[in-house]
C-alpha cells in the first residue's frame, strides 16, 4: 500500500487527500484499506454491493480521501439511472465528465478494481468507515465548540445548545441518512393520495379529534407549526388539553407538554376530569359522586398513568432549553407532538433580544418552527392576543384577528396554521344574552398554508372543561 501511495496513478498522499488536520498535524481518524475494499467490491460486483451500500446509507461524506468520495459519487449516480457499470467503460465515462484524475486516474481505478481479497468483509469494512467518519465529525464540531467558546464568551445559553445540536445530529447521521431522495417523497405522497382515495384514512397527519378542524387542516403534518391564539379566559388551554388527550390516550402517541403557567398537578386535573366526563366543581357545593362517576374518574386515572404523556412545568423556560428538553425526549420516548403553553410566557436569552421583546418573540416563534422541522413532528403553541377584540363594535366585538397577536408578526410568518378562539359569551351585554350563548365558541382558522381557512364552530363544555365539534345543541321546546 505504501508503494501504491507514493505513486501518481495510484492516487494522492495521505496529505494531500485529507483536507483536514488537527491543531498538532496529525491526520484525522480514517480507514483507506477498508475505504478501498468497500470500492473495490461494488466495482466487481455492482448491482449486489452498490444497493447495499445505499440500504446501509453510505454516503460520499463517509469517504476520508477525496478521490474515494468522488469515485464512490459517481457510482451511486450509474446505478440510480440503471448503468450497468464496467471498468472500461466507467474510465471512459470518468474522462468524459472530467473526473478521471479526481478519482485517482486510470492506474488507481484498476488497482482498486483488484484490491479487495473477498466480497465477505464488506460489511465489517463498511463499519470501519463509517465508525472512522463519525470520529471525523466528533472532532470538527469538538473544534468549532472550543473556537466559539473562546470568541463569544457571552453567548452561553446558545452555544449549548447549538454544541448538543451538532452533537445529537452526528448520533442521527451515524445511524440513518435523514435526507430523502426525491423518488421516496413521491412514493410517500402517493400513499398518502391512495389511502385518502380508498378512504383509509381521512387526514395526511395526527388528527385532533375535532373534525372539522382535522377535514380543513389534513390533520397536523411533522414539521407544521399550529398556533391557537386567544384572550384569556377563552380555553386556550382546555383546548390544547383536549388535543393532548386525544393524540396521546386515543391514539396512544407519545406527547410532551410544556406549562409555562400552570402546574403539572393542575394540568393533570384537568386532563383526568375532562377524561372522566366529571365536573370536580361539584365536590365544593357537597355534591357525592355517584359510583359511576368515581369508576370513570378512577379509569381515566388508570388511562393517564399507562400513557406517555410528559409535562415540564418550568417557569419562563428558554427557548434553548425547550429545544434541548424535547430533543432528549424524543430520543429517548420517540415523542410525536409537543404542546406549550404559551409562547409569549417564554424566554430568548440571546444578546439581541434583551432590548428588544418583538425581537425575543420572534426568535422564540422562530426557533419553534425550526423544532417541529427537526424532530419532524407537530407541534401546538399557544399565544395571546392583544385588547384588539375588545376594541371593536357591533357584531365585530369580541371577534379576534390575525393581527391582534401580541408583539411580533413572526408569529403569523412561522405558522403553517392559525387558529383564533373566542367565546362570544364573554361579551354579552345582559344576562339573558349571556344565557342564549352559554357554551357557543368558534375556531377561526385564519391562517392555513396546505389548506382551506374559516369558522370552525364549537362548543364548550364549562363544566368539564372540554370542547366539542359543533353549535351547542338547541333546547327542545
Amino acid at each position: 500500500m505504501a508503494e501504491l501511495l507514493k505513486q501518481k496513478s495510484s492516487g494522492p498522499s495521505l496529505q494531500q487527500g485529507a483536507s483536514e488536520v488537527d491543531d498538532v498535524t496529525r491526520a484525522l481518524p480514517h480507514a483507506v484499506g477498508p475505504e478501498k475494499s468497500l470500492l473495490s467490491t461494488m466495482l466487481q460486483d455492482s448491482q449486489s454491493y452498490i444497493g447495499t451500500a445505499v440500504e446501509e446509507k453510505l454516503t460520499a461524506g463517509h469517504f476520508y480521501l477525496p478521490q474515494h468520495s468522488t469515485l464512490f459519487g459517481f457510482l451511486i449516480e450509474l446505478f440510480e439511472a440503471g448503468v450497468s457499470i464496467e471498468l472500461v467503460s466507467m474510465v471512459q465515462r470518468l474522462l468524459d465528465k472530467g473526473l478521471l484524475e479526481k478519482c485517482g486516474g486510470p492506474g488507481y481505478i484498476t488497482e482498486l478494481y483488484t484490491y479487495a481479497p473477498s466480497p465477505g468483509h464488506f460489511h465489517h469494512h463498511l463499519q470501519h468507515v463509517k465508525d472512522k467518519y463519525v470520529l471525523r465529525a466528533i472532532i470538527r464540531s469538538a473544534n468549532e465548540a472550543v473556537a466559539r467558546a473562546y470568541e463569544t464568551p457571552d453567548e452561553v445559553p446558545e452555544l449549548l445548545d447549538s454544541v448538543e445540536q451538532s452533537i445529537l445530529s452526528i448520533r442521527e447521521s451515524a445511524e440513518t441518512n435523514q435526507a430523502q431522495t426525491l423518488k421516496q417523497t413521491v412514493e410517500e405522497v402517493m400513499q398518502n393520495f391512495q389511502a385518502l382515495i380508498m378512504k383509509e384514512k381521512t387526514s395526511t397527519g395526527i388528527t385532533t379529534g375535532f373534525e372539522v378542524l382535522d377535514r380543513k387542516s389534513g390533520g397536523l403534518k411533522p414539521g407544521e407549526m399550529f398556533v391557537v391564539a386567544a384572550r384569556p379566559s377563552m380555553g386556550k388551554t382546555s383546548f390544547m388539553m383536549n388535543i393532548v388527550e386525544h393524540v396521546c390516550l386515543d391514539q396512544g402517541k407519545p406527547c410532551m407538554v410544556f406549562s409555562c403557567e400552570m402546574s403539572s398537578a393542575q394540568l393533570v386535573q384537568r386532563l383526568l376530569f375532562a377524561r372522566a366526563k366529571f365536573a370536580v366543581s361539584q365536590l365544593s357545593r357537597g355534591y357525592t359522586p355517584k359510583k359511576q362517576e368515581l369508576q370513570r374518574v378512577i379509569n381515566a386515572s388508570m388511562q393517564i398513568m399507562d400513557s406517555k404523556l410528559f409535562i415540564d412545568d418550568t417557569a419562563g423556560i428558554s427557548i434553548n432549553e425547550l429545544r434541548a428538553k424535547a430533543r432528549r425526549k424524543q430520543r429517548e420516548e420517540n415523542i410525536q407532538f409537543i404542546a406549550i403553553d404559551y409562547l409569549q410566557l417564554m424566554k430568548s436569552r440571546t444578546k439581541q433580544a434583551e432590548n428588544s421583546r418583538e425581537r425575543e418573540i420572534a426568535e422564540i416563534s422562530g426557533g419553534i418552527k425550526a423544532l417541529a422541522k427537526e424532530l419532524k413532528i407537530p407541534i401546538l403553541i399557544l399565544a395571546q392576543l392583544n385588547r384588539g377584540p375588545e376594541g371593536r363594535t357591533g357584531k365585530s366585538l369580541g371577534v379576534p384577528r390575525m393581527s391582534d397577536l401580541r408583539e411580533s408578526g413572526a408569529i403569523e410568518q412561522d405558522a403553517d396554521l392559525v387558529g383564533l378562539l373566542y367565546r362570544s359569551k364573554y361579551y354579552a351585554e345582559n344576562d339573558e344574552e349571556r344565557a342564549a350563548l352559554e357554551g357557543k365558541a368558534e375556531l377561526v382558522l385564519a391562517k392555513n398554508r396546505n389548506g382551506e381557512t374559516g369558522a370552525i364552530p364549537l362548543t364548550f363544555i364549562e363544566d368539564t372543561m372540554r370542547f366539542v365539534t359543533g353549535p351547542p345543541a338547541e333546547e327542545p321546546s
